[in-house]
């Protein structure tokens, strides 16, 4: 007999947002005025009250609806959908040896120019010297 798991815990919806977001609990505490361990006990927490989660789903940079609507499974279908090929363009429009010597081309034409600015300031000197 198979048993359908709850989708809908907010605390762990939460708690996958922040890690995602690359947010320690430390950090979401500080941006929340509460302590870390209050940040545990709001992940852990299947229901969270509307004014808190306003709260939290600004620190975290979503909305309210975005947390209570995550799907994790919907986050990797939609990552996935970009490697249909007509989504980017996969064929390179230009040739990259050919930019890499162009810009080798217009380095070495930039310290020619700044060679010869130098060797110039040093005839001027050597003038001033004399």
């Amino acid at each position: 007999m198979q048993t359908k798991t709850k989708n809908n815990h907010i605390g762990r919806k939460i708690s996958r947002i922040r890690e995602l977001r690359g947010m320690k609990q430390e950090t979401l505490a500080e941006e929340l005025g509460i302590s870390q361990q209050a940040v545990s006990n709001i992940e852990n927490s299947e229901q969270v009250d509307d004014v808190k989660l306003v709260e939290i789903a600004k620190a975290l940079g979503v909305t309210k609806e975005g947390i209570q609507q995550f799907n994790e499974e919907s986050i990797f279908n939609y990552f996935n959908s970009f490697h249909d090929s007509s989504a980017f363009n996969t064929h390179c429009t230009f040739n990259p040896l050919d930019r890499l010597m162009d810009a080798y081309e217009e380095n070495k034409k930039l310290y020619e120019r700044l060679l010869q600015a130098e060797k110039d300031k040093v005839a001027y000197l050597e003038k001033l010297a004399k």
